[in-house]
């Protein structure tokens, strides 16, 4: 089977095209994160690489790299209230991440693949 050059770059072309609307999909708004990080005072107790009250975002992402339940896990985590355990043993109810408008999940989705990512 012999293709034309004409065959073989539209072929090319619609793949790119294909790669790059998924990577665009699924591409994290690092700034849009830090600032719904921030306006939750998130960074009080967590930050990227160093563990604080909460643990360094980055050991977040190695706890559940690969993980198929990953991100619906952190979502229950911060839109729930559930109980976190800090470092001297103690437990409190885990803020609940507050976007604007309210319950905005692209917003937390977004945080979330943000944290996953570090």
């Amino acid at each position: 089977m012999t293709y034309s050059i004409r065959t073989i770059l539209a072929i090319a072309a619609t793949g790119a095209s294909l790669m790059l609307a998924t990577t665009n999909a699924q591409a994290v708004d690092a700034e849009a994160a830090l600032q719904l990080a921030r306006a939750n005072n998130c960074l009080k107790c967590h930050s990227v690489t160093k563990d604080k009250d909460g643990p360094a975002y980055h050991k977040v992402a190695e706890k559940y790299k690969g993980k198929p339940n990953a991100e619906a896990r952190l979502i229950e985590h911060i839109t729930s209230g559930e109980k976190a355990k800090f470092p001297d043993g103690h437990e409190e109810e885990h803020k609940i991440v507050k976007t604007s408008p309210p319950k905005d999940m692209a917003q937390i989705k977004n945080l979330v693949q943000w944290v996953l990512a570090q």
